[in-house]
């Protein structure tokens, strides 16, 4: 009973979405990890090529619950000198009677700032196409004549684009960017009655490495991300680093309101979770990490943690010395 109160509860977010605004962007406790999944600018950073694979179910227990799965390849396409950085992207992110899929190509500018190449700053966009859809009967509708209500599923193909910025040296990055640049909103093919509002997203991202003796190092890390309709969201994080192989971190996601924004409630509950976080480095080419976040909400009772697992995979990794090691 309790589970179907919950699905009904997703799926009412979900009727709200059809006459307002969604937040499309996906939700990654493990962003730190795969950067091209926030910033295009990203694309190339490790110089080599580099596979990232991650998986996450959130809320298990609750059907319905968002589960977001994403494979990207990225790497540098002129090794001579570094300046330019490629990769792609795809996602499938679910929730309830809702799928939206995506891929990106990504293209990224990195200007040499030293002569020792330890410093670098990177202008990227990305060009890609999502597809929406909703399946209108997964839905118990108290009005079956409700309009906003599409009869079997609904689907939109729709262009985007994306812009970012990442500066970095060895121990320290910063990066912005900004999500569905040709946000518009998304209507049904039977009637145009809009399905979802897309709407811009900006991220700004930034961490450093911190040497604590020989065998451990401090890695705090933030993100803060925009859609200018929900709360903004504030994701901190830190991991302690055992000789650069172990990764053991926690982070601590919540909301803000960054600005007057008339259309929320006072009574939002800001918290979201915390997370705890594992990394391991079987060695120079292979990353396997897994994440649990400990809901604070209300949905705390209903559900048992969100799980999410990410790999990664390096390859074609050149002989000579890697001056600045890439520890982000």
């Amino acid at each position: 009973m309790i589970k179907r109160k919950i699905y009904l509860l997703l799926t009412g977010m979900v009727l709200v979405m059809l006459k307002s605004s969604a937040q499309q962007t996906i939700q990654f406790s493990q962003y730190v990890f795969n950067g091209l999944a926030v910033n295009p600018a990203y694309a190339g950073y490790k110089d080599d090529w580099t596979v990232n694979l991650s998986s996450r179910l959130q809320w298990v227990g609750i059907n319905g619950a968002p589960q977001t799965e994403t494979a990207s390849i990225d790497g540098i396409a002129n090794s001579w000198n570094s300046n330019v950085g490629i990769g792609l992207i795809g996602t499938v992110d679910r929730l309830g009677p809702e799928n939206m899929s995506s891929v990106y190509a990504n293209y990224a500018y990195r200007l040499r700032l030293d002569a020792e190449d330890t410093k670098r700053i990177s202008f990227g966009i990305g060009f890609g196409v999502k597809q929406y859809s909703l399946n209108g009967s997964e839905f118990n509708a108290t009005d079956a004549a409700d309009g906003s209500i599409p009869a079997g599923t609904v689907s939109k193909v729709s262009p985007d684009f994306r812009f970012g910025v990442y500066y970095y040296t060895p121990n320290f990055y910063v990066g912005a960017s900004v999500f569905n640049l040709l946000a518009k909103p998304l209507v049904n093919i039977t009637n145009n009655a809009p399905i979802v509002n897309e709407v811009k997203t900006i991220y700004l991202t930034s961490g450093a490495m911190v040497p604590l003796s020989d065998f451990m190092d401090l890695k705090p890390s933030f993100m803060i991300k925009e859609d200018f309709k929900g709360p903004t969201n504030l994701d901190l994080t830190a991991f302690l680093v055992f000789n650069k192989i172990v990764w053991l971190g926690t982070s601590y996601q919540t909301g803000f309101i960054s600005f007057n924004k008339a259309n929320l409630q006072s009574s939002l509950n800001e918290t979201d979770a915390i997370s705890a976080i594992a990394q391991f480095y079987l060695n120079d080419h292979f990353r396997v990490g897994y994440s649990y976040d400990f809901t604070l909400s209300k949905l705390a009772s209903y559900q048992s943690g969100s799980h999410e697992i990410s790999l990664s995979l390096t390859f074609g990794r050149r002989k000579q010395r890697i001056v600045s090691p890439r520890y982000f």
